[in-house]
């Protein structure tokens, strides 16, 4: 084989980062080690429910129902899955906040599930009466973001959960980027927080797993009887899962490395890449860019075509927001030597371009 796996050094648009050593190795390890059947593959099965208790401590709950999916696609699909299930309208409608994962809009067109979008606030957050306005008796769920993938925000989340049971609806966090750093910050955002039914919580990105290692957390372990079907062939009598087969290695690879980094490497981590982000949303605003303040681990600000793309032909990969900005997202990779020499290419580039889109 002749490809050599992307460099992370020059990329900063990605929510995905290096796995720790430790979950590398588990990773191997566990490789062809099925957790869809956990009947026939017990010690995967049993490092599954390791990283389900843990993340369930992440995310406030003592007794968390779950697994390891595929990634944060998989657990919206399933939690908007589960919510259509159990629905007692035919008509069902998810209701979700402009800046919700692109996602559920893969779920609505599978499940054939109505999506309504509605607005947010000038701070990027769901605008909880806009939901309200949105939400009807056909409403089957309602979605909140716990670590935007544009701006980096946290949504009402006690509120929206609030709003879902007036409506009779399940309540979904997706915090799919946002929930290994969460812990350490004053926000409102889980399950010890607010009456949530289901939760993304995403172990390869800010959790340093393997890849592919998702995570979907609910309540009450009985929501997954909605999405049950019989396995006559298997040791396993029934799967709730999306997929059928599992590499194992996501599942032993999510479980090592919250072992060896919950709480204090993770807390290390999201110290260190929140004093990144505010490092090079300062550099930035010194140099003439409006800025938007870093929550978490995030920075977007306004650029121009030209200097965007001067910088893509200078090799640093980056992306924009749907209103344009440049995001930088801060992930263990991102040092303060790689934010260093990004500015110092900003301001190389900068005389022949213009600054602010």
């Amino acid at each position: 084989m002749r490809g050599q796996p992307q460099a992370f050094d020059r990329v900063l648009s990605s929510m995905c980062t290096e796995p720790h050593p430790v979950a590398r190795e588990a990773a191997e390890r566990f490789l062809a080690t099925n957790p869809g059947d956990p009947a026939t593959y017990q010690s995967v099965a049993d490092l599954e429910d390791e990283a389900i208790a843990g993340l369930g401590e992440l995310v406030g709950l003592d007794d968390p129902a779950g697994y390891i999916a595929s990634g944060g696609t998989e657990a919206n699909i399933q939690a908007v899955r589960i919510a259509r299930n159990r629905a007692v309208s035919s008509t069902p409608n998810v209701v979700v906040p402009e800046s919700a994962h692109f996602s559920f809009q893969k779920a609505a067109d599978v499940l054939s599930v109505e999506l309504r979008v509605a607005p947010l606030t000038d701070d990027w957050t769901a605008d909880v009466g806009a939901v309200r306005r949105f939400c009807d008796e056909d409403t089957a769920l309602v979605v909140g973001v716990a670590g935007t993938t544009e701006y980096g925000r946290v949504d009402p989340i006690p509120e929206l959960a609030e709003l879902a049971d007036d409506v009779g609806a399940l309540c979904h966090v997706d915090a799919a980027w946002g929930g290994f750093v969460l812990p350490f910050t004053d926000h409102e955002w889980h399950f010890g927080h607010a009456d949530v039914d289901t939760m993304t919580i995403d172990p390869h990105k800010m959790g340093a797993a393997a890849i592919p290692a998702g995570g979907l957390v609910a309540r009450d372990g009985g929501l997954f009887d909605a999405l049950a079907v019989d396995t006559p062939y298997l040791e396993s009598a029934k799967q709730a899962t999306l997929t059928g087969t599992r590499s194992g290695a996501g599942v032993a690879s999510a479980a090592a490395a919250m072992d060896e980094l919950w709480p204090d490497g993770y807390r290390e981590q999201y110290e260190r890449a929140q004093a990144n982000a505010e490092w090079v949303a300062d550099a930035l605003s010194e140099r003439g860019f409006d800025v938007v303040e870093p929550e978490l681990p995030l920075v977007a600000v306004p650029m121009s075509d030209e200097l965007f793309e001067s910088l893509r032909e200078a090799d640093w990969r980056v992306s924009r927001t749907a209103d344009g900005k440049l995001r930088i997202v801060c992930m263990p990779h991102v040092t303060r030597d790689v934010l260093e020499a990004f500015v110092a290419d900003v301001d190389r580039l900068q005389p022949t371009a213009n600054i602010n889109t």
